[in-house]
């Protein structure tokens, strides 16, 4: 199977992280949304990544229907728990730093705008959601190993995933002071080796007008 992914992509990075904590051989490729030669829209309506492309020709894309998937096909070892509640709260924990993710993102393509048509009060709202993300995780982490449970789950992985794609994107928004326990966990899953092959770094994003 192929994984098509853009490298500073979060979301891709989530599959990718659950490909690797499965063991399960696969191959990268990149790929630039933004880009005329873009591969996106062959596979996916949306022009969006990850998309996984499967040896019988399948195509799946969102990395949180990705990793529905690799539950399903490869089940072991689960990043989603048994119980369907628990697996809700992974789910919300998934939910909540892909929007931290989306906010970033937002802001990155205003960033890229003409400077005379960009909104600050766009960029304000878009920092706000992340505030408010960061700390909403920070409460549910609290002095814990893991969000939820005694082992790694998809929730950690996104919210890791978030967490590493700030570096990337905003550099400058100082969480790591006000957000020590995220910043331990971030700095402990970053050291696991399916987080150390794929490293995050920036690609160019065009100008919008």
């Amino acid at each position: 199977m192929k994984l098509v992914i853009a490298n500073p992509s979060p979301y891709a990075r989530k599959a990718r992280v659950a490909l690797n904590e499965k063991g399960i051989a696969h191959d990268i490729v990149m790929d630039i949304p933004w880009a005329p030669e873009t591969v996106a829209p062959a596979n996916n309506p949306l022009g969006k990544i990850p998309i996984l492309l499967l040896d019988d020709g399948s195509v799946i894309h969102d990395s949180s229907v990705i990793v529905q998937y690799l539950e399903i096909v490869y089940p072991e070892p689960a990043l989603l728990p048994a119980d369907p509640m628990r697996r809700l709260e992974h789910r919300k924990i998934e939910v909540l730093a892909d929007g931290i993710c989306d906010a970033v993102v937002l802001i990155a393509l205003e960033g890229n705008r003409e400077p005379e048509r960009r909104s600050t009060d766009w960029v304000t709202r878009q920092t706000a959601k992340i505030e408010a993300g960061l700390a909403r995780l920070s409460e549910r982490l609290g002095e814990q190993t893991w969000f939820l449970d005694d082992a790694m789950g998809i929730a950690d992985i996104a919210a890791a995933c978030a967490l590493g794609y700030l570096g990337v994107r905003a550099g400058k928004l100082e969480w790591r002071d006000r957000h020590p326990n995220l910043s331990a966990f971030s700095d402990r899953m970053e050291d696991r080796p399916s987080f150390q092959v794929s490293v995050p770094y920036s690609q160019p994003i065009p100008r919008f007008r």
